[in-house]
């Protein structure tokens, strides 16, 4: 260990002058446990990660061995790149900077520290969307088909918890939880599981049709009394899921529970279910046929659409075909290129819906199109077509 004459010789070799220095001396040393390069990492955090975990809260690094890893915490997650530095970073546990001396250390004496690792490197963190698609994937490896289906009896196919889910999606556990509300999922024997379609539409069916026999308003729809009716057909858990996936539920003054049917919503499944089986569909038949489909009271639009069909103006007459944001390729570029291999030409009316949700935080719709897209004017109407060839 070097004395305080040592010191005084280097800096005099170093032709440095003591006086423009802090009195302290910290002297570093490798000792026999120091951890050798890659033994030790370093994480760069935000203020507010940093505050989190301080308070207790755990990250979770996710992704399995043909994943790029990602770091969540309880509600974001974010992308882990590694950052080089040309300066050797070192870990030296109590080492002090001046403002943490005390008046006997700051008063020319001698700190001897050991270094406990080093490293030419650490890992940033950029936050990034969750990458939700895998969780619809998962779930619609065997969707539930109802009780007198048999197959789950049969079926191999595995399911899962939500701690299954935790370990497996690269998203935190608050992201996980809300798409598996936005894609309607529910627990059954404790198993999240998503309806099948038709299945689904069989309870919206039931539901409707109710609605319409005892002359319900849309608004308020007894959740007691649906319960009591259509019990005797299906089970009484997924009459009250089809109501909280279709509707808006709500107590009354005397305590009663109703529920207020989503429009939308309704329009927009019974128009998955028309075009599901159609390549293309004259538009005004559609139109024609849809408005008749829907429940007393309801009103169909266009709009109601968006992400889920596509109207190809173009064609005569006009047609429209299912085209779902959910089946498009979660990658930015992969998913340009499926877009722009459907139609070479869109609107930003027209493409808004099937990339809107590529946006990060900080990112707009124009912000993409105009990293991943050529504008150009056509018939007095701004369209884009892709950047690079499309095979």
């Amino acid at each position: 260990m070097r004395s305080r004459a040592e010191v005084e010789a280097t800096l005099r070799s170093a032709k440095l002058s003591p006086a423009e220095l802090l009195p302290a001396a910290q002297c570093l040393s490798f000792g026999p446990g120091t951890a050798g390069p890659g033994e030790c990492c370093l994480l760069q955090l935000e203020p507010g990660l940093c505050a989190q975990l301080e308070a207790g809260a755990s990250l979770v690094i996710r992704g399995e061995k043909d994943e790029q890893a990602v770091l969540c915490s309880k509600d974001k997650t974010y992308d882990m790149k590694i950052a080089d530095t040309s300066n050797m970073l070192l870990f030296i546990p109590g080492c002090k900077i001046p403002e943490e001396l005390n008046a006997d250390e700051a008063s020319g004496s001698v700190i001897h520290s050991q270094i406990a690792g080093f490293s030419n490197n650490y890992w940033e963190l950029r936050r990034c969307r969750p990458k939700l698609k895998k969780l619809r994937k998962l779930l619609m490896e065997d969707p539930y088909e109802g009780p007198d289906s048999g197959k789950d009896q049969t079926s191999t196919v595995s399911h899962y918890t939500t701690e299954d889910l935790l370990s497996v999606v690269q998203a935190s556990e608050e992201e996980i939880m809300h798409q598996l509300e936005v894609l309607d999922a529910c627990k059954i024997e404790g198993f999240w599981r998503v309806l099948e379609f038709d299945y689904e539409m069989k309870l919206l069916n039931h539901v409707t049709q109710l609605i319409d026999s005892e002359s319900w308003s849309l608004s308020k729809v007894p959740l007691r009394t649906c319960l009591e009716e259509l019990g005797p057909l299906e089970p009484t858990e997924m009459i009250e899921h089809i109501l909280l996936s279709y509707g808006r539920k709500y107590t009354d003054d005397a305590g009663e529970v109703y529920f207020e049917m989503r429009e939308d919503k309704i329009c927009r499944a019974i128009a998955q279910m028309l075009l599901q089986n159609a390549v293309k569909f004259n538009l005004a038949e559609f139109q024609e046929v849809w408005q008749q489909s829907v429940p007393e009271g309801m009103t169909t639009r266009l709009d109601q659409l968006k992400g889920l069909a596509l109207v190809d103006k173009t064609s005569r007459p006009e047609t429209i075909f299912l085209l779902k944001v959910e089946d498009l390729p979660e990658d930015n570029q992969e998913r340009f290129n499926s877009l722009f291999s459907v139609r070479e030409k869109w609107t930003e009316e027209d493409i808004t819906p099937y990339i809107q949700d590529l946006c990060s935080e900080k990112q707009t719709v124009g912000a993409l199109l105009t990293k991943y897209a050529r504008s150009s004017m056509q018939n007095g109407v701004k369209v884009y077509n892709s950047r690079r060839p499309i095979s």
